[in-house]
């Protein structure tokens, strides 16, 4: 699933509005997505690979092009104590060179 987006700087997160409302559907799509920040911060913290987060806030649906430094179980941190609430990410997205890693 990758909708248009627009793209922000992770700096601007902190002026977003995040409704409490779960954006995924189903909660095979809930647990695949804690597995792919869990894996992106992994990734962030072993390799400092970036990784892209599609996300909606109040207003629509934007992207962040950034390293993630944790996952907690309701939201993901990024540098700079910058988060994202878990329950609005729509996906994260791990470039291909990051598959040179398979056992992660």
């Amino acid at each position: 699933m990758f909708m248009i987006a627009d793209c922000i700087d992770k700096e601007d997160i902190a002026i977003l509005h995040f409704p409490p409302t779960e954006v995924l559907h189903s909660q095979e799509e809930i647990k695949q997505r804690k597995v792919d920040a869990e894996r992106a911060r992994f990734l962030g913290n072993c390799y400092t690979s970036k990784v892209l987060i599609q996300f909606k806030d109040a207003a629509g649906v934007k992207q962040v092009e950034t390293t993630i430094w944790a996952v907690t179980e309701t939201k993901v941190i990024l540098k700079n104590n910058m988060s994202i609430p878990l329950h609005r990410i729509i996906k994260v997205h791990i470039p291909d060179e990051s598959l040179k890693y398979p056992n992660i």
